[in-house]
């Protein structure tokens, strides 16, 4: 770890900072491209064990993996919070000139997330199978689900550490190498599923063997960023936990950190409901428990091009706006929303034109399989390029520190109208309406959204008409 001097490390003067003075468009791309890419990367370690799983072991192990997935979440819950947490205060501290807060918020956010890590490992061992049951394991799918969850959760410490330290990356002013992480594990599980899935035949144990190696492979690479922050001191002092500042982590990542848990509890109110609803159809419980979660990560594959730009924004969003440069804040958004609902409306077209070939990835299944899927990828994602509002609003409020309006939008989709969607929908029509949950939320859920970003652009043009402090050309 480097031992030199907070100021050798001194935020660079405004002048010479990109954040604050490149234009927009062309600072938005230099973020969010490397920022994209790394999310498609992380979408791709699920979608490539479930492609694998498929082709090699059948349906019955991915629907193993999709009871699996909760763990993922809750790991995902606890890293996000503090990775974006620390992200979003470092931003903040920069902006406002702050450095040696921002060097401590660093070294605080790395023993968080290592901490966190290890004791997600240990109870997650510790209570596999009761909480399998409850994800909505049958008899039939708990053997594969026990095989690839336990392997899977020695993985949470390497995926805690390195996604906190690649957000910190990004908010160096480095997105390139943060996406150069990612891609290095992506590679390492690409190579590695079909060699123990096809070569050693180690099936679902293999596809869990071949994501913990490539996440490791991931945080080697990222900690040997920590010599080469450029804008950030990383001290060995710095790792002592202070309250103040950990405090400030879970605050601004604690919407983060909802987000997850509500989509947690979906899951399993979703797994529950299909067992439940599926059982009662010509399906069966098992290809709904199956085909619901293939059709969650592929559209959670199109959503990472929305969520890559908007991640890849807020760096730019909380300097900016602790800078007080206002304008420069209100056409970064403008800029995002526009590229987000493109983009989406681009994946929306693809999903909705060649479904049966997108579902034959995962294997060639019986004439009510790929009907049910067909049929799910289809509805389930109609209305995914609206979805941007909702993620730039949130991302936004977030990285400017407001807390309480990025934890309304975070809960809005999931916690509002999702799962009373999931409750009531399937009672009225059966698996079709748990079905129609997904597009029915995703519109209640922008609407708010648009609302409540509509009333904070009007709040910063005040902000524009009388400034606090001088402002760069956007």
């Amino acid at each position: 770890m480097s031992n030199k001097n907070p100021s050798s490390a001194a935020v660079l003067p405004e002048e010479n900072n990109i954040m604050g003075t490149a234009p927009i468009p062309k600072l938005l791309a230099k973020f969010a491209i490397p920022s994209v890419i790394s999310m498609l990367v992380n979408s791709i370690y699920n979608l490539v064990d479930q492609i694998f799983i498929g082709q090699g072991v059948g349906y019955l192990g991915n629907a193993a993996t999709n009871v699996v997935f909760p763990f993922v979440t809750i790991a995902m819950a606890v890293s996000l919070m503090i990775s974006v947490g620390t992200a979003a205060n470092v931003g903040l501290n920069l902006g406002g000139k702050d450095q040696d807060c921002a060097n401590l918020t660093l070294g605080n956010g790395l023993t968080l997330a290592l901490s966190s890590g290890i004791l997600l490992c240990i109870l997650g061992e510790l209570f596999m199978v009761p909480l399998l049951r409850l994800f909505g394991a049958t008899d039939t799918v708990l053997p594969y689900a026990i095989d690839y969850g336990r392997i899977y959760l020695l993985g949470t410490m390497f995926t805690s550490v390195g996604i906190m330290i690649s957000d910190e990356i990004r908010a160096d002013g480095n997105p390139g190498y943060a996406m150069n992480s990612m891609l290095i594990g992506a590679v390492l599980n690409c190579v590695l599923d079909p060699l123990f899935i096809f070569v050693f035949h180690w099936g679902v144990k293999g596809a869990a063997f071949a994501t913990i190696i490539g996440q490791f492979g991931t945080l080697i690479f990222c900690l040997f960023y920590l010599k080469k922050f450029r804008t950030l001191t990383m001290k060995k002092e710095n790792m002592k936990l202070r309250l103040s500042v950990v405090k400030s982590i879970l605050i601004l990542g604690f919407s983060s950190f909802l987000t997850q848990c509500a989509a947690l509890v979906m899951q399993i109110i979703m797994n529950q409901q299909t067992i439940k609803y599926g059982a009662l159809s010509q399906y069966g419980a098992d290809i709904p428990l199956t085909v619901f979660g293939i059709v969650n990560k592929v559209n959670g594959l199109m959503m990472s091009l929305i969520m890559g730009i908007s991640v890849g924004s807020q760096p730019l969003f909380s300097y900016n706006y602790g800078a007080k440069l206002f304008t420069r804040v209100k056409k970064l958004a403008k800029t995002c929303l526009i590229v987000c609902v493109t983009i989406g409306f681009l994946g929306m077209l693809c999903l909705q034109i060649f479904p049966q070939q997108i579902i034959s990835l995962f294997g060639q299944e019986n004439d009510l399989y790929n009907e049910f899927a067909v049929m799910c990828l289809k509805n389930m994602t109609i209305f995914i390029f609206v979805m941007g509002v909702q993620m730039v609003a949130s991302v936004y409020f977030q990285a400017v520190g407001k807390a309480m309006g990025a934890t309304v939008l975070s809960l809005s989709r999931q916690v509002l109208f999702m799962i009373p969607c999931m409750l009531i929908l399937p009672h009225f029509f059966g698996i079709i309406g748990l079905m129609w949950s997904f597009p029915v939320s995703d519109v209640f859920s922008v609407a708010m959204a648009a609302v409540m970003l509509t009333m904070e652009m009007r709040k910063l043009n005040q902000l524009i008409r009388f400034p606090l402090a001088p402002e760069a050309d956007v």
